[in-house]
């Protein structure tokens, strides 16, 4: 199998210290071992994090005093604070804008259903994949998350819903769940795939290890990095794959996702037959869709007939307005022409439907916050 190639890993600069969320559960033993505790507090401190939800030494109570703060400042320490948060859509979007250590912004964003809470968490600060219509891919790659930043995004969101932080679909504060993650804030997540699905790990493994999400609510982002994804298969996990395709023909994807100069339309597809075929699980695929780029009924029909070829019945289109970000030349397909996308898709044999779009008065396409604050 072909190796991910350099040129998409980022330099390790600007890594925060280890974390208790970078470890193992055999790791995190040794850990506190090196600082003089006994094993047994891997566990306590685990239990803490994964579970309460803390890293407060305060209320550690399990823990004796002298020996809290210490192993929080060893095991614990800060990656993010909070810029800004902002609401929307009557209290149910909340997006956040963290810094880290090193002064670079990530951005998260949580969504509360009726029925779940979706996290959309970032891998990468940045992006290198320089998707055009992208407000993160326009700003360039700054550095690749650790596992522990990966993971801090979701105990964070944990938090806020098990704190009823978070409005519900009346508009009342109550106490939820996160249930829900996708890898589809900044960053190309299989660029970063070792952080990235010890991550996953972290997020789904029960706890005290980890913060106990089933893996079949986790969606795992791509552009097309076709080798990545036929390793994240073999990896026999039960993650959803979601490919962001945004056209069926190689000539127009070279330009909106120049990742596709590397690997074609057809060889990102059979690396998602290849995922599907293995997990058992259907594939999705992103298109957003642009007004006059790449909105037109050929390419439905296009769309239709090679995911028709490639992966059968075992794919779903999700076609998502665009979210245009300030100054930028590329806008949303209209309304009539949208619906006419996906009644030909559907035609084609491709089940086909409109991602609920949120949080668009507060910037919500990814990237946009971490631009307007610098």
């Amino acid at each position: 199998m072909t190796a991910l190639p350099l040129v998409f890993e980022a330099p390790r600069r600007g890594l925060p210290p280890r974390h208790l969320a970078d470890l193992s559960p055999a790791e995190r033993a040794a850990a506190v071992v090196e600082l003089g505790e006994k094993p047994f507090r891997a566990k306590q401190l685990s239990n803490h994090y994964f579970s309460r939800l803390t890293v407060d030494p305060d209320e550690m109570t399990d823990i004796p005093a002298a020996s809290r703060k210490r192993l929080v400042d060893s095991l614990m320490p800060t990656l993010f604070t909070e810029v800004r948060a902002m609401a929307c859509d009557d209290g149910t979007t909340r997006k956040t804008l963290w810094r880290a250590h090193d002064r670079t912004l990530i951005e998260s964003v949580l969504m509360r259903y009726p029925d779940r809470a979706t996290l959309c968490i970032s891998s990468q600060a940045g992006c290198g994949m320089a998707c055009p219509f992208c407000a993160t891919g326009q700003g360039g790659l700054d550095r690749n998350l650790s596992t522990a930043e990966i993971v801090d995004q979701v105990r964070s969101a944990a938090a806020v819903m098990r704190d009823g932080l978070m409005a519900d679909s009346d508009g009342n504060l109550t106490p939820g769940r996160l249930s829900n993650i996708v890898f589809m804030g900044m960053g190309e997540p299989l660029a970063n795939y070792k952080r990235v699905v010890a991550a996953v790990r972290r997020i789904t493994e029960p706890a005290p290890d980890g913060l106990g999400i089933s893996q079949r609510s986790v969606t795992v982002s791509t552009v097309g990095l076709a080798p990545a994804i036929r390793k994240l298969a073999d990896e026999k996990m039960q993650v959803r794959l979601a490919v962001s395709l945004h056209t069926p023909d190689d000539e127009l994807r070279d330009t909106l996702v120049p990742v596709n100069e590397r690997w074609s339309v057809d060889e990102v597809l059979s690396a998602a037959r290849y995922y599907a075929d293995v997990s058992g699980r259907r594939v999705s695929i992103e298109y957003a869709l642009i007004r006059d780029v790449n909105d037109q009924p050929w390419r439905a029909e296009l769309l239709a007939k090679v995911l028709r070829k490639h992966l059968g019945h075992l794919v779903h289109v999700n076609v998502i307005p665009l979210n245009p970000t300030p100054g930028s030349k590329w806008d949303a397909a209209p309304k009539p022409v949208e619906r006419e996308f996906v009644r030909l898709v559907n035609a084609g044999g491709v089940a086909c439907t409109v991602r609920d779009t949120r949080g668009q008065e507060i910037a919500a396409a990814c990237g946009q916050l971490a631009a307007e604050e610098s």
